[in-house]
């Protein structure tokens, strides 16, 4: 009998994210935690093809906004080294720090809030608009 047929291949999808890691308050460290989620992300990216990188730093509301732009800039350029660790090529990834001004859980000033010490990591064209 005739070799049955080839299974067709796998289709993989790309996801686009966001990918969100958290920080703990005033750093900019990569956590064992937000590592291993970097780490998935970056084996979906894989699947993307060699598309752009958007990561789109956050701070909480606990320092004034200036320093929360400063902070969540060091949070996208931590992620980014992150990622050319890991073989992710530098000129793909482009980094925005909005700072205190898109929060994700609204609080007043001064408040300490985890979801809010963030990046957002997003793929594709036209991705972090």
């Amino acid at each position: 009998p005739p070799p049955p047929p080839p299974p067709p291949p796998e289709v993989v999808q790309c996801s686009p994210g966001p990918y969100i890691v958290f920080f703990e308050w005033d750093k900019s460290d990569i956590t064992p935690q937000a590592a291993s989620l970097l780490d998935n992300a970056i084996s979906q990216y894989q699947n993307c093809g060699n598309t752009q990188v958007m990561l789109a730093g956050h701070a909480d509301k606990s320092g004034s906004p200036k320093y929360n732009v400063g902070l969540s800039q060091r949070r996208a350029d931590a992620v980014k080294v992150y990622f050319t660790a890991h073989s992710v090529p530098d000129g793909v990834i482009s980094t925005a720090a909005f700072g205190d001004t898109r929060p994700r859980i609204e609080t007043a000033r001064g408040v300490r809030e985890l979801e809010n010490r963030r990046v957002e990591i997003s793929y594709g064209p036209g991705s972090g608009n």
